[in-house]
């Protein structure tokens, strides 16, 4: 039975350039590179493995990473400063019962869309009566 994902593989055709933007403009921690062709970044306890492209694993365009963060707009700002290309602003896709789903994407140097999503949590009844004055 499949627990988690422990690695997703993305085919770049400039390991370093690939680099330089998931650790330095999104923001991933650079674990380790085995030789020249591969590199290795945590995305929240999920590796990420840059390759160069090797036999049939070429880059391509249809890849779509998806990294969960908590403040959309901080960090679509953060990124933005940090000269990230984004497709579009940060938006809302969907609502839920229990929360909102907001979205926005970035370019990583090869052309993939890289999406960044936050999950807004519904505020309860107890939140909203937490916010009253007591009298």
């Amino acid at each position: 039975m499949i627990e988690s994902i422990g690695q997703i593989a993305l085919t770049v055709g400039d390991i370093d350039r690939s680099i330089a933007f998931f650790r330095d403009t999104l923001g991933l921690r650079f674990l380790f590179s085995a030789g020249p062709t591969l590199a290795f970044l945590d995305a929240g306890g999920v590796r990420l493995m840059l390759s160069a492209a090797e036999g049939d694993f070429t880059p391509v365009s249809s890849t779509v990473i998806y990294f969960r963060v908590s403040d959309l707009g901080a960090e679509h700002a953060a990124m933005s400063s940090r000269g990230a290309t984004f497709i579009d602003a940060p938006h809302l896709v969907a609502t839920m019962p229990d929360h909102e789903l907001w979205m926005c994407f970035v370019k990583d140097p090869e052309g993939n869309a890289v999406g960044l999503m936050e999950e807004r949590r519904a505020r309860s009844t107890t939140d909203h009566e937490a916010d009253r004055p007591s009298t």
